[in-house]
């Protein structure tokens, strides 16, 4: 397995590792699967904007996929501009297989060597594995939200994890 940059033509494969748990479960909260359009959007802006969007590539198959982006709008409030807020999604069949320590150890480099401080995770509190996950590779949790998000009519709770990339760095 190799993590590399997405293009174009793994934008199904994403979008396919996206939808996979929107109709059942609280991983996202939407219960509308992406469009190919909605997905092919989202990837011009990441591109637009720099960020990158990484997939694990098992011999041409995208197992995994993930990418960062502006925390809390940086562009309107530029305070944030350090921070950046990510997204991972693997395959099912690949969980504990280390796909996903692959990639977000990928992100962190390049979020790094975009000049990122900070890396945030926002995760449903349900999803006690991410949150485990995330554990292990050095996120911290730092705050709980109770009810902030509704999905199958009941209330969702979400966690905010982040990881300090350059502690004691100078802006």
């Amino acid at each position: 397995m190799i993590v590399r940059d997405a293009g174009v033509s793994d934008l199904d494969a994403i979008r396919g590792l996206y939808n996979a748990l929107v109709l059942t479960t609280t991983t996202a909260w939407t219960e509308t699967e992406q469009t190919a359009d909605e997905r092919a959007a989202w990837f011009a802006r990441q591109s637009q904007q720099g960020y990158p969007v990484l997939v694990a590539d098992d011999g041409g198959d995208v197992v995994g996929f993930a990418a960062y982006g502006d925390f809390r709008g940086a562009g309107k409030w530029p305070g944030y501009r350090y921070t950046v807020e990510h997204t991972i999604h693997v395959r099912e069949d690949q969980w504990g297989r280390g796909v996903g320590r692959r990639l977000l150890a990928e992100l962190t480099t390049r979020a790094l060597a975009n000049g990122v401080h900070v890396m945030v995770g926002a995760i449903d509190s349900a999803n006690t594995a991410s949150i485990a996950f995330h554990e292990r590779l050095g996120f911290v949790e730092v705050a709980r939200m109770p009810e902030v998000g509704r999905k199958f009519g009941t209330w969702l709770d979400l966690v905010l994890m982040q990881r300090v990339l350059d502690p004691g760095a100078e802006r």
